[in-house]
């Protein structure tokens, strides 16, 4: 590694804390916000420009792309871990062996995934309710879920390069890798989903609808990958990118998965929970009009608790590197420090979360961003739902960063099945400590 690559990377062990976590912490915060903005500026477009049932459409297909990121962040967040626990280490091949290994998985999973969704988007909508709602919106779902289920080979490469920058320590390529798909999607929506007319210029492009949106996702997608193969095959990064080592690589396999598998559950669980509840809404509906309604509804919620729930992971994904790296090389005061840092901040953010959704007249503002002030009925409906779903999500800040936390030290069960000895039958013993508990890096020394 190059001397300047050197330095960015040993900051991690040396920089003030609170001025290297913000400088980690924001290009994450921007890149996971565009992430996830792709869902919401799609729904600002269509929920205000295209109406309820179109609305209710995209929010069918909203725990499949759930499901298709789980598996993303299955092999983002565990290779990324690793890979800035291996730097701090200085083990170079190890760091190629990750590199090549992500990129192995997200094609495994490309070639899996999107045409079982394809072939089966009729009977996976119907899970999602789609049985319950209009023909109207039951249509838009599919024609938005077998446009887009391909392209996301693109952005499950394009999200897990953008991790493994985060991890290595270029937070801002990694940011500026979401802003090129973000700023393409944006600019795109509006021209697709509502067309162009520009006869002076002989531009003339027909309204597409919600099947726009989903042409706008798979260009801007595309674009976003691009940037992230340039920088990784133009020698920028850190990490050497190999062809020779794209595969699975077996002493390089259990760590990365054993570290995935908790955020990977964890969405798993939100993408079944999105399910359920939609699933819900259209079984006690009273018929396809109150179910429309009530799944278009939810398509609101799940817009605002993105834009809400992006700083809070933002600093999450801030503070994985940190932790990391100084778990790799052993100082256990710096991780301590961080931990307590993140903690508080994410406390005070998860408090505003819930109080923008919960405090009148605070939820109304914000579903009228996707929802049509002239359809009072959605929005009176919109408004109340999002009252009652997040009048407890200040509470969620100790979970949030704990299975950070053993994330990015290599204790993936512990992040699955937290149990800590003081709870069990166990005598509280070093050895017990070391093995469950978040104590566990302070044990052997809190000044080294």
């Amino acid at each position: 590694m190059s001397s300047g690559k050197t330095d960015r990377t040993q900051e991690l062990a040396t920089a003030r804390l609170g001025s290297l976590l913000f400088r980690y912490s924001w290009p994450a915060l921007v890149a996971m916000s565009l992430n996830a903005l792709y869902a919401v500026v799609d729904r600002f477009y269509i929920g205000r420009g295209c109406g309820e049932d179109s609305m209710a459409g995209l929010t069918l297909t909203f725990p499949v792309m759930l499901l298709l990121g789980a598996f993303g962040v299955f092999v983002g967040a565990g290779h990324s871990a690793v890979l800035s626990i291996r730097l701090g280490e200085g083990n170079r091949i190890a760091c190629e062996k990750l590199l090549g290994q992500l990129v192995a998985f997200k094609l495994l999973f490309f070639f899996i995934l999107p045409p079982l969704l394809f072939l089966n988007a009729d009977t996976v909508l119907g899970w999602c309710g789609g049985d319950k709602v209009s023909p109207e919106a039951f249509a838009a779902g599919r024609s938005y879920l077998r446009l887009v289920v391909f392209s996301h080979l693109f952005s499950h490469l394009a999200f897990g390069l953008s991790a493994m920058m985060r991890a290595e320590g270029n937070a801002v390529n990694s940011m500026v890798c979401m802003i090129v798909g973000f700023g393409a999607n944006l600019i795109l929506d509006p021209i697709l989903i509502f067309g162009i007319d520009l006869p002076s210029v002989g531009i003339k492009l027909r309204p597409m609808g919600i099947e726009g949106a989903a042409w706008a996702t798979n260009i801007a997608m595309f674009l976003s990958f691009a940037w992230a193969a340039r920088y990784y095959l133009c020698g920028c990064s850190a990490v050497r990118f190999r062809f020779r080592r794209i595969g699975f690589h077996r002493g390089s396999l259990a760590k990365p998965i054993g570290i995935g598998l908790s955020p990977f559950l964890q969405q798993l669980m939100g993408a079944l929970i999105n399910l359920s509840l939609a699933a819900a809404f259209g079984y006690w509906a009273a018929d396809s009009a109150s179910a429309t309604k009530q799944i278009a509804s939810l398509g609101v919620f799940q817009s605002v608790l993105i834009l809400v729930i992006m700083p809070i992971l933002g600093t999450q994904q801030g503070l994985q590197p940190i932790l990391g790296y100084n778990w790799g090389a052993r100082n256990f005061a710096r991780v301590r420090d961080t931990f307590v840092l993140g903690f508080w901040i994410t406390t005070v953010l998860c408090v505003l979360a819930s109080v923008i959704q919960t405090v009148p007249p605070l939820p109304k503002m914000v579903a009228c961003l996707f929802v049509d002030s002239a359809n009072t009925s959605l929005l009176a409906t919109a408004a109340h739902d999002l009252t009652v779903s997040n009048c407890m999500l200040w509470t969620i800040s100790i979970n949030v960063v704990a299975t950070t936390y053993f994330q990015s030290i290599g204790h993936p069960r512990t992040a699955i099945f937290p149990i800590h000895p003081l709870v069990t039958n166990k005598p509280f013993s070093n050895d017990s400590v070391k093995s469950t508990t978040i104590f566990t890096p302070f044990v052997p020394n809190w000044n080294n």
